[in-house]
């Protein structure tokens, strides 16, 4: 009779550690991170007052008598299943999506804690730490890496709000456009005279040759010259001379210098591409130009405004303009200082599948390649495949110097595709056009925000719109998470049944994903908490039945002497 009781008493006692787990389950609803506990019963040792026996001969066996003698709590199981995640507006809010735990330190990095209550801050002076004041690890910002480095030994992550990322020189500029292969291409940024695109003739004479079969009238129809297209021309009422192209002439240099020995007159083409005959002698000065044998009836229509009967001393007169297929792109590249310089492409198609090209920069800027120094580099050219592929490219670098102070002789590769490929200039029978163009460098400018990737990659965004890794969160993992001990305030430890922490990146190995501006909330189920708080209340209430009851026999049993 006694052992009821005593089993009673156990059972109310099993009962109450049921009850304060549950209302620490309740209590910490609300608490960020938090892991629900189960209390797990067990009977204990039976008191056997006859043992079994086995079968023999006709008689059966017996089974064994025995009496239980209450119940315990053998366990107190820590739930680690995942906990809703819920959406703050901190960029430092974190959470775990998957297994593993933040890593922190109360003492430097000696020993670790471990958390999955993301409600991380910067303090006063950059250490990045948790609701409790422990320093989150991690791993820092290698300079001679110029990355994190996750090889090296976790330690607390430090983030100086003050940081400042240094300019970055341009070492690389990517031009991906195509340049029209049909001979009939038109005209997409006209070019005329002296510019950074090269002349197409000067007043001394030193223009860059063009070929005039591959030069456009004033409404961008192309000459289309061949081999035997004439004009005549007859000065001061002389017999006409027939001038061939391709016999006496071929690119504008050469006609200037047909006209000029025909005439006696300067000959030079002008600012908008037109020829202009100056006359520089005391005499009148007639003109009369007219189709030829093998008439290109465009190239003479260019010519005919210079037909003039009496051109007097210093007066000019004008042909139509002339102008070439060229194509311009442009993009701004920076200096050792973070100074931006513009610099200029410019494609000029001469024949076929060859392309000019000519690189400019605004002075006091100079750059050098295949000529001298100075602010506009000539001589560049581009040819393509039968395919439309890129076949060369000259030059593919350039040296560019600021003349501001800045680092001189900058060498700045022309990514503008590999030789035989598609993925940079390309001379297809499409339109002309840049599709893209762009550049690595960029300048100086001050942290302003943080940010955190799935990684746990902490990245600085800076005032010159450019962000960089600047820490990484170490993320725990353990063999056995219910071996782990609980402190308080969020914190767990490792025991000797947890197994030893497996520290590594978010993502990796098995460790869950880091979620920026997401807390994970408990996983307490209030529904099923305040049920199984009734059932542990009626497991309370009839184990202390079964003391009164007990009682009761035991108060009737002494009542028998009466």
């Amino acid at each position: 009779m006694m052992k009821s009781l005593w089993s009673g008493v156990s059972g109310l006692q099993a009962h109450q550690v049921a009850m304060d787990v549950e209302g620490n389950n309740i209590a910490n609803v609300n608490t960020v991170g938090f892991k629900y506990s189960r209390a797990n019963f067990a009977d204990m040792l039976a008191q056997t007052s006859k043992i079994a026996s086995a079968p023999e001969g006709g008689m059966g066996g017996t089974n064994a008598v025995q009496v239980g003698l209450g119940s315990s709590v053998s366990t107190v199981s820590k739930i680690f299943s995942q906990g809703s995640l819920e959406k703050t507006d901190k960029s430092t809010d974190v959470a775990l999506s998957g297994d593993g735990f933040f890593t922190v330190s109360s003492d430097g990095g000696k020993s670790y804690k471990y958390t999955r209550s993301g409600d991380f801050k910067f303090d006063a002076n950059g250490m990045f730490v948790d609701g409790n004041g422990y320093m989150v690890q991690g791993w820092g910002y290698d300079e001679t890496l110029g990355r994190v480095n996750t090889a090296s030994t976790i330690g607390d992550i430090k983030i100086d709000s003050s940081l400042t990322m240094p300019a970055k020189s341009t070492s690389s500029i990517k031009l991906k456009a195509n340049l029209n292969s049909s001979d009939d291409n038109q005209i997409t940024s006209p070019t005329y005279g002296i510019t950074a695109t090269g002349a197409f003739a000067t007043t001394n004479g030193d223009e860059k040759a063009e070929d005039l079969a591959y030069l456009f009238n004033d409404n961008g129809e192309r000459f289309g010259l061949k081999t035997g297209d004439s004009f005549s021309i007859s000065v001061n009422g002389a017999t006409a001379t027939e001038l061939v192209y391709g016999k006496d002439f071929t690119s504008t240099a050469q006609l200037r210098t047909v006209l000029a020995n025909r005439t006696g007159a300067q000959v030079t083409v002008n600012q908008f591409g037109k020829l202009e005959v100056k006359n520089l002698g005391t005499n009148p000065l007639s003109i009369n130009i007219t189709a030829g044998k093998q008439n290109n009836e465009l190239f003479t229509n260019m010519l005919l405004p210079l037909n003039t009967k009496s051109l007097q001393q210093n007066s000019s007169s004008v042909s139509q303009g002339m102008s070439a297929a060229t194509h311009g792109s442009s993009i701004d590249i920076l200096d050792s200082l973070g100074s931006k310089h513009t610099v200029k492409f410019d494609f000029r198609r001469t024949e076929g599948n060859k392309w000019n090209m000519t690189v400019s920069v605004p002075s006091p800027a100079s750059i050098e390649g295949t000529a001298p120094k100075t602010n506009i580099l000539f001589g560049g050219n581009v040819t393509f495949n039968s395919d439309g592929s890129l076949a060369s490219l000259n030059p593919s670098t350039i040296k560019f110097t600021g003349n501001n102070g800045s680092t001189a002789s900058q060498v700045v590769n022309l990514d503008m595709g590999t030789m035989g490929g598609f993925g940079g200039l390309t001379s297809f029978d499409q339109e002309t056009k840049t599709a893209g163009i762009s550049q690595d460098g960029y300048g100086s400018g001050d942290l302003k925000d943080i940010l955190v990737d799935q990684s746990g990659t902490i990245s600085g965004v800076f005032t010159n719109g450019k962000s960089i890794g600047l820490a990484k969160m170490a993320i725990a993992r353990f063999t056995n998470n219910e071996g782990l001990m609980n402190e308080g305030g969020n914190i767990f430890l490792q025991s000797a049944n947890s197994g030893s922490a497996m520290i590594g990146e978010a993502g990796a190995g098995g460790r869950g994903a880091v979620q920026s501006s997401y807390l994970e909330m408990s996983n307490v189920d209030l529904s099923r908490s305040l049920t199984k708080l009734i059932v542990v209340q009626r497991g309370y209430q009839s184990n202390s039945k079964t003391i009164t009851t007990a009682d009761q026999m035991l108060n009737t049993l002494l009542q028998l002497k009466n």
